[in-house]
């Protein structure tokens, strides 16, 4: 997800945005605990989503 399409979205799907990242990176990591996970790179990938999604609440929460 690109830092636009973040700054498009409204707090509440902010929020389950970033619920849904981290249920995300809670299976990856379960994966990668059982090495069944293919894609390792995966994990930064999620990884950086919530950082961008956390980045922009805190963002909205500066301005208000």
């Amino acid at each position: 997800m690109k830092s636009t399409e973040i700054r498009e979205l409204s707090a509440d799907d902010l929020v389950v945005k970033l619920k849904e990242a981290r249920a995300e990176l809670f299976n990856l990591r379960f994966q990668m605990a059982t090495s069944q996970l293919d894609n390792t790179a995966r994990v930064k990938q999620v990884k950086k989503n919530i950082a961008r999604i956390q980045t922009e609440m805190r963002a909205r929460e500066l301005s208000a």
